[in-house]
């Protein structure tokens, strides 16, 4: 963990963050005024929003169960993990498998405050927070947290949920998923979401495309299917995260237009 006055010095709250302006969609507490005006900004022009982040956080609840239940699967990478809301994902895959492990990675300086609630571990599996950024994805693999907490020889799950789409292409984010899933074993698996301009407001999706918001850049189908090229797609393929895998969900289910976010789960041969 890094030291008070460090972490201090790292927290700039005059500028949104990614992962606080989520929390402020969700209702959580861990947020700055910067925050709070940019997700009025989105909200806005998508008034859905809230709606958006829900779904999205649904589905990657959805989709790590179906992994530790019908797949087997035991060890997690969750890059861009975000301010912690219960059930997190070492709740529910230990709540399978309780010696399932998991290594949570994230950049803000907030979210590493809130590790502690992210390493409640089974003491029959493990977890750890590498504080780290998605751009460098070679830190990541390498990190001592990570090497002693996951066997990367074995099937892992890659969670790229709603963070992809802040890198833009001049960051190279095929290249930097590539990089992750080449490390990774067969069998593994990549569970992925990303902010598409797709059924999205035009006005909306030109101020992002611009960085009004902050860099980024949102991706059509066509766009975000390219990340999964080799991959053996789960059913039901490439869909709005409301309707992935979602009919034990409350109906009736968010159209497309209210949500904007496509996700997918695919497998490494």
């Amino acid at each position: 963990m890094s030291g008070t006055s460090d972490w201090a010095q790292r927290v700039d709250t005059t500028v949104a963050h990614p992962a606080r302006r989520y929390d402020y969609w969700l209702g959580g507490k861990d947020n700055f005024a910067a925050d709070r005006d940019s997700g009025d900004a989105i909200a806005a022009a998508f008034p859905a929003i809230r709606t958006a982040v829900v779904e999205n956080r649904a589905f990657l609840r959805r989709a790590v169960r179906v992994l530790a239940e019908q797949h087997g699967i035991r060890q997690y990478l969750d890059i861009g993990t975000g301010i912690p809301t219960s059930p997190n994902v070492h709740e529910i895959v230990q709540g399978v498998s309780p010696d399932s492990r998991i290594v949570y990675v994230d950049n803000d300086p907030i979210v590493l405050a809130h590790a502690r609630a992210l390493l409640t571990s089974d003491p029959r599996g493990a977890t750890a927070y590498v504080d780290a950024d998605l751009r460098r994805p070679a830190e990541i693999l390498a990190d001592e947290s990570l090497r002693a907490t996951l066997d990367l020889s074995r099937p892992t799950a890659l969670i790229l949920v709603a963070v992809v789409h802040f890198l833009p292409d001049s960051d190279g984010p095929y290249d930097i998923v590539r990089t992750l899933l080449d490390a990774l074993a067969p069998g593994s698996f990549l569970i992925m979401s990303h902010a598409t301009t797709d059924g999205l407001a035009p006005e909306l999706a030109a101020q992002i495309q611009a960085g009004r918001h902050g860099p980024g850049k949102l991706r059509d189908r066509a766009e975000f299917a390219r990340f999964l090229d080799g991959l053996e797609m789960l059913e039901p393929g490439i869909v709005s995260v409301a309707e992935w895998r979602a009919e034990g969900e409350p109906g009736p289910r968010p159209a497309f237009d209210e949500v904007a976010v496509w996700g997918a789960v695919a497998r490494k041969g």
